[in-house]
């Protein structure tokens, strides 16, 4: 049974320390304003995988997966939108 809750641990550290490594990005475009040296295709591809990640979370019913994938697609989304926005804005001008 032990082996169980230190493997619950690492799992629970892991997914804490994949979803918070967007943190330091996210705050950095949103202060600067700048998205240049970040690749669309990229994050279009990654937002989709943590997509796919909160479905099979939903369809094996595992609450730490569904939140872990939701907070990094809200993050990764935030990043995103603001890539978009300014390839968008580059083309109009």
């Amino acid at each position: 049974m032990m082996a169980i809750d230190n493997i619950s641990l690492v799992v629970y550290g892991a997914a804490i320390c994949t979803t918070c490594s967007f943190i330091p990005q996210v705050w950095q475009v949103i202060q600067s304003r700048n998205t240049e040296s970040i690749s669309l295709l990229m994050y279009c591809i990654f937002v989709f995988g943590v997509f796919l990640w909160c479905v099979y979370g939903v369809v094996v019913r595992d609450l730490p997966l569904i939140m872990a994938n939701l907070i990094t697609l809200i993050l990764s989304g935030l990043i995103l939108a603001m890539k978009l926005r300014d390839t968008t804005s580059k083309v109009d001008n």
